[in-house]
């Protein structure tokens, strides 16, 4: 059977790569990436260290097609975050989205027999046109672009944890072929928890927030807890809990338990003269209605003063539109209404805002809070690893970001790492194409032997 070759573009780490390979390679399918593109210096970094590159180039955009050697097969990550919930969702409107674009130039130029792409849950839902669709405009127009070009196309929302990987990553997976759609029903599923990537006794943090945390619990009962100031039942632990910001009355813990909870309440904006928001301001005389005491002044002003609460005007919805006719709406203070208190609630506060509990699974790793996930090690607190990071993600242990495990490059890794793919649920997939090929090779043989 002839060497397949490929193209790696938004190539990242490279999980796409690794994936693709290690599935055809199963398949006894030798393979060729005969073009690497990727502009992130960090990304390079990583690429050359790992990889042996025939053609690695920048930008894409800069590229011709027909400078590019014929393939088989293009793979593509391209940006998520203008489909992201963590980012401003702006699809198409970001300029990141039109990346997209690149991949149907380069498809339709080359017409390689097929594809495969990998985007952020968010892309599926992006821009609905109405409430009760499954996919969105962005989408559909993404589906129909490359079923013009003649692809059979066919796309899934896959989560890792199905995948034997101890983390929640919900993606999806567009796949398309020149004669048939992939197959992406049933794959078999396999578990994992944390426990069985973790390191053990490196290095735990000593400083006044984890000593904080250990005077009001033992490491067992950290477990699956978040550290934030906002709602979150059981298993969500307060900084006036843990007195992180100043020592405090059990009577002040009880106002900021209160207060957490009343500001929430639509009544509010209607009194106030605001649109509801998740978390208004409220002045001494609200805060009077469900919480009377002499000295409730006094202790509104300590709380202040040690930063558990703030002063702040409740925030008006106001609409903007910009030169170009777009229109966004945003939160803004109303100077006009009556200060008043309310929580501060940053979500990346603290040193950590949860610990994983090693008997379950990790959440979606996000590359902006990534180093806030805290792993209980011998006894204390610390971070999770480059290594374990990879673990999380299927890396092999080949695999290697040694030329970011300092304190200063660290956060560079994990930022790569948010952003990547996970190696299993991508192999899984690509044994799916890989079958697919075969598949076809062999009826375009039967047929040629007929005649």
């Amino acid at each position: 059977m002839k060497k397949i070759k490929f193209i790696d573009l938004f190539a990242g780490l490279g999980g796409l790569r690794l994936g693709f390979e290690e599935a055809f390679k199963t398949k006894g399918i030798e393979t060729e990436c005969v073009l690497t593109s990727e502009i992130k210096p960090s990304a390079i970094k990583a690429l050359n260290k790992n990889f042996k590159h025939k053609k690695l180039v920048g930008d894409i955009c800069e590229i011709d097609a027909n400078s590019i050697e014929d393939f088989d097969f293009l793979l593509a990550g391209f940006p998520c975050q203008p489909f992201s919930t963590a980012g401003n969702r702006q699809g198409f409107a970001d300029t990141r989205g039109t990346m997209f674009f690149e991949v149907e130039r380069i498809l339709k130029e080359k017409k390689p027999y097929g594809f495969l792409l990998e985007n952020v849950e968010g892309l599926v839902t992006h821009d609905l046109e109405n409430k009760g669709d499954k996919i969105g405009r962005t989408f559909k127009i993404i589906l129909k672009k490359l079923e013009d070009l003649g692809y059979n196309v066919e796309w899934k929302l896959l989560d890792s944890k199905e995948f034997g990987v101890a983390q929640s990553r919900k993606r999806v997976y567009i796949t398309g072929t020149l004669d048939n759609k992939v197959n992406l029903d049933n794959f078999k599923e396999s578990k994992k928890v944390l426990k069985d990537i973790l390191e053990n006794n490196l290095k735990t943090e000593d400083t006044e927030f984890t000593k904080c945390v250990f005077k009001k619990f033992t490491p067992e009962e950290l477990y699956g807890k978040s550290i934030k100031d906002k709602r979150g039942g059981k298993d969500n632990i307060h900084s006036w809990d843990l007195e992180l910001k100043g020592k405090i009355t059990s009577e002040q813990k009880q106002l900021l338990s209160r207060l957490l909870k009343e500001r929430r309440k639509k009544k509010w904006a209607e009194e106030i003269g605001i649109k509801w928001m998740d978390g208004m301001p409220l002045t001494v005389n609200q805060i009077k209605t469900f919480y009377d005491t002499p000295n409730l002044e006094e202790m509104l002003n300590d709380l202040e003063k040690k930063g558990y609460i703030k002063k702040e005007y409740p925030k008006q919805e106001v609409t903007l539109v910009a030169d170009d006719g777009k229109v966004t709406k945003k939160r803004v203070q109303d100077k006009s209404k009556e200060i008043g208190y309310n929580i501060v609630s940053g979500k990346l506060s603290f040193e950590y805002n949860k610990i994983l509990d090693p008997n379950d699974i990790a959440p979606t790793l996000v590359a902006m809070d990534v180093d806030k996930l805290g792993i209980i090690d011998n006894g204390g607190i610390r971070s999770l690893s480059l290594r374990e990071g990879l673990r999380l993600f299927g890396y092999p242990e080949t695999y290697t970001l040694e030329d970011f495990d300092n304190q200063k490059d660290k956060k560079n890794g994990f930022d790569l790492l948010g952003n990547t793919v996970v190696i299993n649920v991508v192999k899984e997939v690509s044994e799916r194409i890989a079958n697919t090929y075969i598949n076809s090779l062999k009826v375009n043989n039967d047929k040629k032997t007929e005649y």
